[in-house]
């Protein structure tokens, strides 16, 4: 069985990795997880500016454990990509705006033979999100090796 999970992965973290895990368990013990990554430009139009470039989030979901193929998405159609990779699964994160019902009446509308399911598992920490890291980051003060702030 081949799930599909999407995301921009931008910054991983452990919530990344707990997200893919269960995305993988839906499809059962031989499940082919499928990541599917956000192009910057449909990040950029949807929150913001990404930090790490698109390649570099493809090459990093790509070496992840649970992963078996990782895509760059397309612009646009976001359906695409569905009919290229035909999954069995599509895996919704707990935090994904994605509605679960509308999503599935899509699928069935365009005869894709995909089942829509959300992730519920999330691991929650004082830096549980990608937003949150920039943040952090946003606010440290780095020292350089003599002790001054740079």
């Amino acid at each position: 069985m081949k799930v599909m999970a999407t995301g921009t992965f931008d910054i991983l973290h452990p919530g990344h990795v707990l997200f893919l895990e269960k995305a993988k368990e839906l499809g059962g013990e031989d499940a082919v997880l499928a990541v599917v990554i956000a192009k910057d430009s449909t990040v950029e139009r949807r929150k913001r500016i990404p930090i790490i470039p698109e390649d570099q989030r493809v090459q990093m979901v790509k070496s992840l454990k649970p992963v078996d193929e990782a895509y760059l998405g397309y612009e646009g159609d976001m359906f695409k990509i569905v009919n290229e990779i035909k999954p069995d699964i599509i895996a919704i994160g707990s935090d994904q705006d994605h509605d679960v019902k509308k999503l599935q009446e899509a699928l069935d509308k365009r005869g894709i033979n995909a089942k829509a399911m959300r992730v519920n598992d999330y691991m929650f920490g004082e830096l549980d999100s990608t937003c949150k890291i920039i943040k952090r980051i946003k606010h440290t003060d780095f020292k350089d090796k003599t002790g001054e702030i740079d």
